[in-house]
């Protein structure tokens, strides 16, 4: 059924139809011969996505594990070559404790040097020199007379050496008599406040320190008594 009222219609055009549309053309497709009518969208072909996003991360993630690794085998080389470098500069830990320990072999050297020296003539009998080793101990720790020394060294209450051997001891020792009954009248009149008199027969008697008179007296006079 056509449209008489409008001059303009098209007398093939059914009823719904939009101008340009073909007979059997659902609105919004293209008709047989792949074209549109009048009015009609053609559909919009979907946007394409930019290709070489991806592409650039994965790029720069590959430059970045590039860079670490040149790093890391740097070190590694240097590592590698102080180790294997002959010439190598050697701590100063190392260096203090090769002088401490050149300090100790000193040390001991002297100490054997004054052992020696303790000892005697090397020659001499063990037991002797041993008696003169022990008489330079008791003198370097108390004051003794000579008399009184040899008694400790052949003493059955002391070290028991032969009397061979005590008097070597005496002989030998390192000790100024003078000097050893002056201290030891010292350390009585600091302790007791003696009298000169009762201080020379303290220093004398064969119960007491056995120093001669004459080493008595001396030591009395340093005193000033």
């Amino acid at each position: 059924m056509t449209n008489s009222n409008n001059p303009y219609a098209n007398p093939l055009q059914q009823p719904g139809q939009q101008p340009g549309q073909q007979p059997g053309q659902q609105p919004g497709f293209p008709a047989a011969d792949g074209t549109y009518g009048a009015g009609a969208v053609p559909p919009q072909e979907p946007k394409k996505k930019k290709k070489g996003g991806c592409f650039k991360w994965g790029a720069g993630a590959l430059a970045v594990l590039v860079i670490i690794g040149v790093a890391t085998g740097a070190g590694g080389d240097k590592e590698d070559t102080a180790a294997d470098n002959p010439t190598s500069v050697v701590p100063e830990s190392n260096v203090a404790q090769e002088s401490d320990t050149s300090g100790d072999l000193a040390k001991l050297s002297d100490a054997l040097a004054n052992m020696s020296g303790d000892e005697g003539d090397p020659n001499a009998p063990v037991e002797h020199r041993n008696a003169l080793r022990k008489a330079n101990q008791y003198i370097k720790t108390m004051n003794f007379s000579q008399a009184k020394l040899y008694d400790q060294l052949t003493s059955e209450y002391g070290e028991k050496f032969p009397a061979d051997a005590a008097q070597y001891a005496i002989d030998n020792v390192e000790a100024d008599w003078n000097a050893e009954a002056a201290e030891s009248a010292r350390n009585y009149q600091d302790t007791m406040g003696m009298s000169g008199a009762a201080l020379i027969d303290q220093l004398t008697s064969d119960y007491g320190e056995k120093f001669t008179y004459e080493e008595a007296q001396q030591a009395v006079d340093q005193l000033g008594m």
